[in-house]
């Protein structure tokens, strides 16, 4: 029986490790999905209220929208430092 998915997933993080597992996998951007569809739901709601297509469309772009306005008025305004040369 071929290794599972699972098991080639384990493999290569006992291989590489974790964060290597992370970024060749893109495990990172799912995360991050998830993260803002699940505040997208929190947000604007669990389901569409519109019920043709082209209207749902419209209500996803205008809820994104509003989340993305919302989440730009938190967003601290800061730049990184050098960090100076010993």
């Amino acid at each position: 029986q071929p290794p599972s998915q699972r098991d080639l997933h384990i493999a290569a993080i006992s291989r590489d490790g974790r964060m290597n597992w992370q970024a060749s996998t893109g495990y990172g951007k799912r995360a991050r999905v998830e993260t803002a569809i699940g505040r997208y739901k929190s947000i604007i709601g669990p389901r569409l209220r519109a019920r043709s297509f082209l209207a749902q469309q419209t209500e996803v772009a205008i809820g994104c929208a509003v989340l993305n306005r919302m989440l730009a008025c938190a967003r601290p305004k800061s730049l990184r430092r050098k960090a100076k040369a010993a």
